[in-house]
């Protein structure tokens, strides 16, 4: 029998993680997270990551680098960043996205290990 629950976030009240991403929906192996009014500044440092992120741009601009690639994301922009690819971001302007992990970012410490 598969699971026919439904859940639903208030994003009011997410929990945040140590970078600044609010957690939204989660399922057993994918999850939403909100990146809201971040602020332009140094880009983030290099990562790879244990999962595949796909993404959306609601306002703001930023420059995404990954594998010697440079892609400006601006709003209606998506994007994806393969599991494992190492990639940075860099804030032009304040930016808020959403974006979903599979499996989940959140999960097993994924989101908070830093991996270069």
């Amino acid at each position: 029998m598969s699971d026919t629950s439904v859940t639903k976030i208030d994003s009011r009240f997410s929990p945040k993680g140590e970078l600044g991403q609010k957690y939204l929906a989660a399922g057993i192996a994918l999850s939403m997270r909100l990146w809201e009014e971040e602020p332009p500044g140094e880009p983030k440092p290099e990562a790879r990551r244990d999962y595949e992120t796909v993404g959306y741009v609601i306002a703001g601009r930023a420059e995404l680098h990954m594998e010697g690639q440079v892609v400006v994301l601006e709003p209606g922009n998506s994007w994806v960043v393969p599991k494992g690819a190492s990639h940075t971001y860099n804030i032009l302007e304040r930016f808020t996205a959403v974006e979903a992990t599979s499996p989940p970012a959140e999960v097993h410490g994924r989101d908070e290990t830093e991996r270069s």
